[in-house]
């Protein structure tokens, strides 16, 4: 186990868990937290298959910790927002899955660190939000792409525009959460799907998370040439072997 000022980190087997523990800000973003994110993907194991990540008190995050902004010049602006987006790009496109177990606050950054990861669980208590248009501030983390390409440009103008808020069963929706379960179900619904992926072949969770994003960013036709190739690649594995011999021999594949 690792525990920092801002996260805690567990590693069992193929599944870890990172929580957020900043309970007194719900959670809330800042250098030092994203910091902590980023040092404990960078240290996980080759054989870690899949991060569950939550937060602790109550809320997933409730997003930028005003408490701790400060005046930036454009040039330093830019910066602290690349480096937050290089953050959510490492969760995204580091090899791992990632798993959010969400309740409460998932607000501006919040909202940008969970659509970073590629599983989304919302409970009862869930509030997505993007309120920095009314703030006098724009979304730095990534917000502007992800979240722009899960709910349409034309709803994320009026969600920052207005401040809107969507509780989990608006966010399942819309895509913003892939499950809505039942108060304290997050957790143990996170643990459950995790165990499935993690006993997926390794190279298909690889290219599942790599391939598909960047197949929606290319055209119609570069998108089925990248396709070929990943599944050209993906069927040289022993995996894919297993897999087909499994299924002709009607039992449960045993990948590496």
């Amino acid at each position: 186990m690792t525990k920092g000022k801002y996260t805690e980190g567990r590693i069992d087997g193929r599944i870890a868990e990172l929580e957020l523990i900043r309970e007194e800000k719900r959670n809330a973003m800042s250098d030092g937290l994203m910091a902590e994110i980023e040092a404990f993907y960078a240290a996980l194991p080759s054989d870690v298959r899949v991060v569950i990540l939550h937060g602790r008190g109550g809320h997933y995050c409730s997003g930028l910790d005003l408490a701790e902004h400060v005046s930036r010049s454009a040039e330093e602006g830019v910066y602290h927002s690349r480096n937050w987006q290089r953050v959510m790009d490492m969760i995204q496109y580091g090899g791992t899955v990632t798993v959010s177990a969400m309740t409460g606050a998932v607000i501006g950054g919040g909202l940008e660190l969970a659509s970073s990861t590629h599983v989304r669980i919302a409970e009862p208590s869930v509030i997505f939000q993007l309120p920095e248009g009314r703030r006098g501030i724009f979304v730095g983390g990534g917000a502007s792409v992800r979240v722009g390409r899960i709910i349409g440009p034309d709803r994320m103008v009026e969600m920052m525009l207005t401040g809107r808020k969507y509780n989990a069963e608006e966010g399942l929706r819309l895509g913003l959460a892939h499950y809505a379960v039942g108060e304290g179900e997050a957790l143990p619904k996170a643990r459950e799907l995790a165990a499935t992926i993690a006993d997926n072949a390794p190279m298909s969770n690889y290219f599942m998370v790599q391939a598909l994003p960047r197949i929606h960013d290319m055209s119609r036709s570069d998108g089925f040439f990248a396709e070929s190739l990943a599944a050209a690649l993906v069927q040289t594995t022993p995996d894919a072997a297993e897999g087909l011999n499994a299924f002709l021999e009607k039992r449960q594949p045993v990948f590496r």
